[in-house]
């Protein structure tokens, strides 16, 4: 598996766009990428109900990982500013 194959696997997993122009026409969009004709042969054979749900599911953790990520940042914020009142 070349890079740009894995690169454009990532991309139809993370990015909207590139997945619907994939599903809409899998060879052109492959051929866009760059891809071999083996490669560009792999992916028409893919799962395409398995590669949204599994989209969705990347989508949903990465939200869910920047609302914990926000959370821990505002904790943060509020330690700092409480501590930062008790040293005046």
């Amino acid at each position: 598996m070349s890079p740009a194959f894995e690169a454009f696997l990532a991309r139809l997993y993370t990015d909207l766009e590139c997945r619907t122009r994939f599903l809409e026409d899998p060879g052109a969009e492959a051929e866009r990428a760059g891809l071999g004709a083996d490669e560009r042969a792999a992916l028409l054979r893919v799962d395409r109900v398995g590669l949204q749900l599994a989209a969705r599911s990347f989508e949903s953790k990465r939200a869910a990982h920047a609302r914990r990520r926000r959370g821990l940042l505002a904790a943060a914020r509020g330690w700092l500013a409480r501590a930062g009142s008790r040293s005046t």
